[in-house]
């Protein structure tokens, strides 16, 4: 079964437009970029064109590459006290002079979209409401949408960033997974995968899941968006494990989406709640 993130997408994003005209909410949405990374400009472009999509609106705030950490915190704190704006969203990477974790840290809980903020990620951690990382709510929606069971299964990740290996094993933790979070230095990781009902490849590198990682029948969903040959491909060589795999996300055409479905979602749902105490 190939779990389609596109069309979920897609019909999430009508849903979403359908609710914002119902309830009369103007969300709007303020995106922040540094430099002039051919691919962070191309995935803040496909954000505002969901936003316009579903009747979001949204600024775009883009500042050159030699921006200074100080300046991009003061444009924060601008946008922080701004009232017509309900979300903010740093794109990421930063560059390597910019103090990533002080400008993230900066963003008002309550306006941070990502789910990034250090408030938001100790939610995460302790199960309290809040708002969760995109990508990762993106897959669990995925998973929910297509009747995946979780509750008892073993899950494997592969990767242990920030923004997608590590909130996503405390989502599947919460569901009631039994998780394994593997990385860099895990021996013998195919011994590890194979064991996995769930397998979530988040490692950036093309092809580092190939069939004999994978158990019977089992979930693979392929984070990955890794460029070869000119080429967008995964983590997961797709083909062959797609033979062994119970059901699998193609990239692309999986998890992007829906990682962008699930921002225009917080954005929303940051609209809905901005008058009520974050707590």
């Amino acid at each position: 079964m190939i779990l389609d993130g596109k069309g979920l997408a897609a019909r999430r994003l009508e849903l979403l437009k359908e609710d914002i005209i119902e309830e009369g909410l103007s969300p709007t949405l303020a995106t922040v970029i540094v430099g002039d990374d051919p691919a962070s400009h191309m995935y803040v472009r496909m954000k505002h064109r969901a936003c316009e999509q579903v009747g979001i609106s949204s600024v775009n705030i883009s500042l050159p590459e030699d921006t200074t950490t100080r300046t991009i915190l003061e444009r924060i704190r601008q946008l922080n006290e701004d009232p017509d704006i309900d979300g903010i969203l740093v794109q990421l990477p930063l560059p390597k002079t910019i103090d990533t974790e002080a400008v993230l840290a900066a963003i008002l809980p309550e306006k941070d979209v990502d789910g990034f903020h250090p408030l938001n990620m100790g939610r995460l951690v302790t199960g309290l409401k809040g708002t969760r990382p995109c990508t990762p709510k993106g897959i669990m929606t995925l998973l929910h949408e297509y009747k995946i069971p979780i509750a008892g299964k073993r899950a494997v990740i592969v990767g242990r960033s920030v923004d997608v290996g590590r909130p996503i094993s405390l989502l599947l933790l919460h569901a009631d997974a039994t998780v394994t979070i593997c990385h860099s230095k895990t021996e013998n990781l195919p011994e590890i995968t194979k064991q996995a009902d769930i397998l979530v490849s988040a490692a950036g590198k093309p092809g580092i899941i190939t069939a004999g990682m994978v158990k019977p029948g089992a979930t693979v969903i392929d984070v990955g968006t890794n460029q070869v040959n000119g080429k967008l491909c995964g983590d997961v060589a797709f083909e062959e494990v797609e033979r062994v795999a119970g059901a699998i996300t193609p990239v692309p055409g999986g998890v992007g989406p829906m990682t962008i479905a699930s921002l225009m979602e917080n954005t929303t749902d940051i609209a809905r709640n901005r008058c009520e105490p974050f707590i």
